[in-house]
């Protein structure tokens, strides 16, 4: 009985212990951001009010002479950096919507630089210690008539290119053989055995992907092994994440490369939002994110840890670029707009409307953190 508790308290601890690392990831990305735009408001001269960590209730706080004010709030899931007459005319010249438009727009897309900047150095150090981010079969069909291992995958292949291409996700090899029909032979490039092997494979299925989730079809025509649950969803797959060992020149570059993966891999998804191609149900929030987090990192360690972190600053970064009212892509629109007519919108209008999205965006989170309860 003592033997049983004890188990299940350090389960439950350790458990514990994934969230808040996990909950850890997302504040040092989402203060980076802020910091981002703090940095460059003081750079360029800005009065800002305060920068803090979290929100909700002060829990400590420091103000500076010139009345800067430093807090740590209570809830470490977002944070803030209020710049001087940032929502409200102001006679101080150095108010936020008292300055230059050129000015704004560096303070307001600061934030997502900074997330990106973060995301690529993270990916660096991933890609320095653990190798370039590559898939590894692990499992492959049995060859069918007409099929040999120079034109199937064989166990332990990792994939580094296809078609010419650096592969790191399915979604790239989903990219490469997309318009391919069965039958047809793609270019790749595997690591066999301790060397770099060019290989003719030959799709065993037509590959008409609908969305991104169509990880069976491309496993499928592939001839890498799969199963489904007993609702038809993937439930098990033969490509498992593996690392390359590459030079320190190559590293940087393809991780900045990889950064770019990352954020086409986000817009690919958002394209198939608005078409209808992938459900709502694939998304989820702030809770979800923390979640998934804890669950990877528990499973994969510190190399999925620092994976997914940079995962999630490039997606900050994209994110918050959007010109969805209340993020800071919009405010770029709006002084865009206001530097091509040489005076600004109706500043209670504008504030209306970042108000109004800020509370759309947060309904949002919230609903798709619940339907992926249900």
């Amino acid at each position: 009985m003592n033997l049983l508790l004890t188990g299940t308290f350090g389960e439950i601890a350790s458990t514990v212990g994934y969230v808040l690392l996990a909950i850890l990831v997302l504040l040092v990305m989402i203060t980076v951001h802020e910091l981002g735009h703090y940095v460059s408001g003081k750079i360029l001269g800005f009065g800002i009010d305060e920068f803090a960590i979290g929100f909700g209730p002060k829990i400590f706080s420091k103000k500076k002479k010139d009345g800067e004010v430093f807090s740590v709030r209570l809830l470490p899931l977002g944070g803030f950096c209020a710049f001087r007459g940032e929502d409200a005319e102001s006679d101080d010249p150095t108010a936020f919507n008292n300055r230059k438009p050129w000015q704004r727009i560096i303070v307001l897309i600061s934030g997502a630089f900074m997330n990106y900047l973060l995301a690529v150095v993270i990916i660096a150090v991933m890609f320095g210690v653990y190798g370039q981010t590559a898939l590894m079969t692990y499992k492959v069909e049995d060859l069918p008539a007409g099929y040999t291992v120079e034109n199937s995958f064989c166990e332990r292949d990792i994939i580094i290119k296809a078609d010419g291409r650096n592969v790191y996700l399915t979604t790239d090899l989903m990219e490469v053989i997309k318009d391919k029909k069965q039958g047809d032979s793609v270019p790749f490039t595997v690591r066999r055995s301790g060397k770099d092997v060019d290989l003719q494979i030959k799709l065993r299925a037509d590959t008409d992907f609908v969305n991104v989730e169509d990880n069976a079809k491309l496993l499928k025509a592939l001839g890498i092994k799969y199963t489904l649950d007993q609702d038809g969803i993937l439930k098990a797959t033969g490509l498992a994440n593996t690392g390359l060992k590459v030079g320190f020149f190559k590293t940087i570059a393809l991780s900045i490369e990889y950064s770019f993966k990352l954020a086409g891999s986000l817009f690919v998804v958002l394209g198939q939002l608005l078409t209808g191609a992938l459900g709502i149900s694939s998304l989820g929030g702030t809770v979800t994110t923390i979640s998934l987090t804890a669950t990877a990192v528990k499973i994969g360690g510190v190399r999925n840890l620092l994976n997914i972190a940079s995962f999630i600053g490039v997606n900050l970064a994209v994110f918050n670029l959007l010109p969805i009212p209340a993020l800071d892509g919009s405010r770029v629109v709006f002084t865009a707009i206001e530097g091509v007519r040489k005076k600004p919108l109706d500043r209670r209008i504008e504030g209306l409307i970042h108000t109004v999205g800020f509370v759309l965006i947060m309904l949002f989170a919230i609903f798709i953190d619940l339907q992926q309860c249900f």
